[in-house]
């Protein structure tokens, strides 16, 4: 029971940091993230609504009780991001290696494995949901 807890904590933790350091070039309109965003089509509603929806999930994953709720989140928008390097950004962005790439893909390892961890949680919110 320990070793879950610590490795939830441990993935909630490198999902959120990863999600919130990305933060300060949405909010801020760094150029390359003007650039990426651009390159979608979505610029400047898709960058902020982007940063805000990732704000709320990090937040959601580091609240023991939304645990699941912000893995649900994280998985969504990692599904996008994934799918939108695949399909238009490329691998690699502006030369940094597929280092953008990566770190969606760490997130979403860490959100789908949260999800294992806390499926308790996710029951518990379908049945507070949807069999009222």
């Amino acid at each position: 029971m320990r070793l879950k807890v610590i490795l939830s904590w441990a993935l909630r933790i490198v999902a959120a940091l990863i999600l919130l350091q990305t933060l300060y070039f949405k909010f801020t309109g760094h150029p390359e993230s003007v650039e990426l965003f651009t390159k979608l089509g979505v610029e400047p509603w898709g960058r902020i609504g982007t940063g805000v929806i990732e704000l709320i999930a990090s937040i959601l994953l580091l609240i023991p009780s939304t645990v699941f709720a912000g893995a649900f989140l994280g998985v969504g928008l990692m599904a996008v991001a994934i799918a939108s390097h695949l399909t238009v950004i490329g691998i690699e962005s502006k030369g940094d290696g597929g280092q953008l790439f990566m770190l969606a893909i760490t997130v979403m390892v860490c959100c789908l494995v949260i999800l294992v961890l806390h499926k308790n949680q996710g029951i518990a919110l379908w049945n507070k949901v949807f069999k009222k």
